[in-house]
């Protein structure tokens, strides 16, 4: 696998060079893909079985100058049509692996901050009820003293009122 990619790069890297030193591979006389794959700018056709150059100006072989499951490049027995394959389904797979952690990062850090803010609600809730029965029960211990000593729960002047 790591070949095929190395391949792919080199082949992109290549244009400049091969295009600065104008090596054609139809000369070369080679006979068998081997001999034709010795110079990394030459591409061999099975269908023809011809050494070609290898088209720098596009970055595959087009299919009027060899197949793409016929062109053989770097390596006899790897394809461009099996690497092109081969490098697509490896990019979607990262690619979707890529956004499936993404989604579930980001999924969780919502799902934490909901978890979150909904124990905070329950625990003030909670709080809340609690304070409110203490304040009821400070209020029944407050009138049964007042009942006690005989005080109305009425302003704390009204026994001076009524006095005069």
């Amino acid at each position: 696998m790591e070949i095929r990619v190395s391949l792919f790069l080199l082949v992109c890297g290549l244009s400049s060079a091969l295009a600065q030193n104008n090596i054609t591979c139809e000369n070369s006389g080679s006979t068998s893909c081997e001999q034709c794959l010795t110079n990394v700018s030459c591409l061999w056709c099975i269908k023809s079985k011809s050494c070609i150059t290898y088209p720098y100006s596009t970055i595959l072989p087009p299919s009027s100058l060899c197949p793409l499951n016929e062109a053989r490049w770097g390596q006899c027995m790897i394809n461009f049509q099996t690497l092109i394959i081969t490098l697509s389904v490896l990019g979607a797979i990262i690619i979707i692996a890529f956004l499936i952690c993404l989604f579930r990062c980001c999924k969780c850090e919502n799902c934490g901050n909901s978890i979150n803010e909904r124990k905070m609600q329950r625990k003030a809730e909670k709080r809340t009820v609690a304070q409110e029965q203490r304040r009821t029960e400070m209020m029944a211990r407050h009138d049964e003293i007042r009942q006690k000593y005989g005080l109305s729960r009425g302003s704390a002047y009204a026994k001076f009122d009524n006095s005069a």
